[in-house]
């Protein structure tokens, strides 16, 4: 059997990568979609060829990672439960979409994939690959309980050990962290008792609050249609954009945050994420809407957004519902060009300012100052005639 392993090089993978051997005599591709791991990748293909892989694919698709999923994903505003950026789950269905892009063409009958059956990523991964290839073959190893004996962390590392093969993660570290372009996510070990504090080492893409920048930086983000593409002026491929500000993020402890969550599977679980990047892009997205959209159309947007926001969470990519959802984002989007700047301080970022061709603000109609073609006697009757039905109302009370 030809099997297509989703590859990281973690612990969970490479205890898979020999399993897999073991317990089905499998030819094992690996895959690893480069979305932005950085030196998590050094190394990675000649650790696979070394524990049995016949094959190790690593491609890079840190641009399609951004141009096709993250921008698209920013124009509709996405948080999922009012804080999540979706770092993670944004990722999931390009890797699965490249993964079975390698099993067709390898003629592989099977993929397998390290994702546990209490977590989202199980469903991410098989949403998608059934999307493209109804008749595929998963093996999802923490789901058969009769072969895979495994009962946590530590008996996989204990399994490595006596393997002979070693791995980066220990009981002296004993969380999860999976990172990407967007974002990085620690989670599991110490990290399941919400009352724990994180470590203050255990950051990798931003600065602890008390060695962040002692001075404010402003940074101009420049849109197209809802789409960022210059920094400062700086007109930037989609990846190289999220990584300067990443790194300008980084400077001033921008993008933490600490949330329990409500997963598809039903339970609650809790993360830590980094995204300093896309949190500037959020907010200055917000920024330059505010003056190019109607009201109406932003309104009607914004009530769209739990539900866009779940889609992409649970892993509803490549359904018709999200695709139909994207078609109204663009939409909107079609006038929300121009320039944002923004004050980064000390985790924070706060807008201070916004211009674009297509505004509709107007400050001659707003202006406390003029007239400026605003007739407010006209305010008198479309008070009445709001407060139609509340006199209506207060009038029957008042009888009884």
């Amino acid at each position: 059997m030809r099997v297509v392993l989703a590859y990281s090089g973690g612990l969970d993978t490479t205890v898979l990568l020999t399993w897999l051997q073991e317990t089905f005599k499998a030819q094992v591709i690996c895959y690893c979609s480069n979305v932005g791991q950085e030196e998590e990748l050094d190394g990675l293909e000649a650790k696979a060829l070394k524990h049995g892989a016949i094959k190790c694919v690593v491609d890079d698709v840190r641009e399609e990672f951004a141009r096709d999923f993250v921008f698209p994903m920013m124009q509709a505003n996405a948080i999922y439960e009012g804080t999540y950026l979706l770092g993670t789950s944004i990722a999931r269905p390009l890797i699965a979409k490249r993964m079975m892009d390698i099993a067709i063409a390898e003629g592989a009958e099977a993929i397998c994939h390290g994702a546990t059956g209490k977590g989202n990523d199980q469903v991410r991964f098989e949403l998608t690959a059934y999307s493209m290839k109804p008749d595929i073959k998963i093996i999802a190893p923490w789901r058969m309980p009769e072969v895979f004996k495994f009962k946590g962390r530590p008996d996989m590392i204990k399994y490595l050990e006596e393997h002979g093969i070693p791995c980066s993660v220990s009981k002296s570290k004993p969380y999860s962290t999976d990172r990407n372009l967007l974002h990085i996510s620690f989670e599991g070990g110490i990290l399941e008792d919400p009352w724990n504090e994180p470590d203050e080492n255990m950051w990798v893409m931003t600065k602890p609050l008390s060695l962040a920048a002692d001075k404010p930086e402003y940074v101009e983000i420049s849109f197209e249609k809802g789409i960022p593409v210059a920094v400062n002026g700086e007109k930037l491929s989609p990846a190289a954009l999220i990584r300067k500000l990443n790194a300008i993020g980084c400077e001033h402890a921008v993008g933490r945050i600490d949330i329990v969550e409500n997963r598809f599977t039903g339970m609650k679980d809790r993360g830590i994420y980094e995204t300093p990047g896309g949190t500037i892009l959020h907010h200055a997205h917000r920024a330059i809407e505010s003056i190019t959209m109607d009201r109406e159309v932003m309104h009607l947007r914004d009530s769209l957004i739990p539900q866009y926001a779940t889609l992409v969470y649970n892993g509803f990519w490549f359904a018709p519902e999200r695709e139909m959802l994207q078609a109204a984002i663009l939409e909107s989007q079609k006038t929300v060009t121009g320039d944002v700047r923004v004050k980064l301080f000390k985790g924070g970022v706060h807008v201070c300012g916004r211009r674009s061709p297509y505004s509709l603000y107007n400050p001659k109609i707003v202006s406390f100052d003029e007239a400026g073609g605003y007739d407010q006697t006209d305010a008198t009757g479309f008070i009445k005639l709001n407060a139609l039905r509340l006199r209506v109302r207060a009038a029957m009370q008042k009888k009884k």
